[in-house]
């Protein structure tokens, strides 16, 4: 058991942290005011080999390993958790083909990502079909050598500029999860249209919007598995994805640490600094626990994955540990700071937005824990 960072990761550590630190962190605060897409620091992350990091190498992507992936995200959310969701959206969307695709699939949808900035789109939750995925209304028909999709998608990350859309539908709602079948829509064929941006509470500079299909036409070599495996493809994706989401948590909460250090240092009550009373240095320990117990659950989920190993039970405890870990670490830096932390002009307000989201996307913190309990009897 190795818990040290190789020479080359921490190489790549240190590329992230630079990039959120001299690129993220100043426009932050912009952009989660203004709610606009933030293209010019997305296109630094491409630039820099921070984008597309699932992508193997011989389709033209980064080919991280997933431990190497969720060292990443974290400096990501440090910097900025909605630009970081907006970076990791196309991984999640591009994970069914990578895990689930053919070798001319994987060639044809994949490589263009890294020839230019691309954006694409993972759509699976419905406006009557969220965590109970079973219920999805979205249907798809088979026509000749096309199916046809009709139906709507809501909370799509990125859904305002992407040009592929990995789509889950039904061939058969009478058979629930043994209808789903999973779909990759290249750019914006007639038919596909999406809504305005949400105005969300926080992770206010990803963009996220719903996505309508009306008769949209995809070629049977766009489907991802067979016909009523989609189900199983959207498991092993969210498999895959919460390390990243539980990353994010972990990048979060990292930085609400360090605002309240740094702020309890400056700020005096009773003529000493607040981190000398008791009361608030036993706040400070309990974040910095918390905080480093989540990055170790994150980095074990991600390393099961490395193994080859399955790891839905490693990657629950992760996500629903780390995101709950967050909103109680960002909320008590706002404690940590009073009356300011609850301003904007003073960032530890913007954190704890940020971090509610965690608990409700990607399977909420209540699903994760039937997820566990349902592994736990196994």
């Amino acid at each position: 058991m190795e818990f040290q960072l190789t020479e080359s990761q921490r190489a790549l550590q240190d590329a992230a942290r630079k990039y959120a630190r001299e690129v993220v962190r100043p426009k932050a605060a912009h952009y989660d005011e203004t709610s606009e897409f933030p293209r010019d620091l997305l296109s630094a992350a491409f630039e820099l080999g921070l984008l597309n990091m699932a992508i193997p190498s011989e389709y033209g992507g980064v080919g991280l390993s997933h431990l190497e992936q969720v060292i990443v995200c974290e400096e990501l959310a440090w910097g900025c958790a909605g630009v970081a969701t907006s970076i990791i959206a196309n991984d999640l969307a591009n994970l069914p083909i990578i895990l689930h695709g053919t070798d001319d699939q994987k060639k044809r949808l994949l490589s263009p990502f890294g020839e230019k900035l691309k954006f694409s789109s993972f759509c699976l939750t419905e406006p009557g079909a969220g965590s109970d995925v079973a219920a999805m209304s979205t249907t798809a028909r088979l026509e000749g050598d096309e199916y046809v999709l009709n139906g709507n998608k809501c909370f799509i990350t990125n859904g305002g500029y992407a040009d592929q859309f990995t789509v889950f539908a039904t061939l058969d709602k009478g058979r629930k999860h043994k209808g789903i079948t999973c779909f990759v829509v290249e750019g914006r064929p007639q038919g596909l249209t999406t809504g305005k941006h949400e105005n969300k509470m926080g992770q206010r500079a990803s963009n996220t919007t719903t996505v309508t299909f009306d008769e949209v036409r995809v070629p049977v070599a766009n489907r991802i598995g067979e016909e009523g495996e989609g189900f199983k493809v959207a498991m092993a994706t969210l498999d895959n994805s919460r390390p990243l989401t539980a990353s994010l948590s972990v990048g979060i909460a990292r930085a609400a640490l360090e605002h309240s250090l740094d702020y309890s240092g400056q700020r005096h009550t009773f003529g000493k600094p607040i981190r000398e009373h008791q009361g608030v240095q036993f706040m400070l320990a309990d974040m910095a626990m918390n905080t480093h117990a989540a990055r170790l659950l994150t980095w074990e989920s991600a390393w099961v994955l490395d193994e080859g190993q399955r790891n839905t039970l490693q990657s629950s405890y992760a996500k629903c540990f780390a995101a709950d870990m967050a909103m109680k670490v960002a909320t008590d830096a706002v404690q940590v700071y009073g009356g300011y932390g609850y301003m904007k002009e003073y960032p530890v307000e913007k954190l704890m937005r940020d971090a509610k989201l965690i608990q409700v996307y990607e399977g909420t913190s209540q699903v994760q824990r039937l997820v566990i309990a349902k592994e736990l009897f196994r």
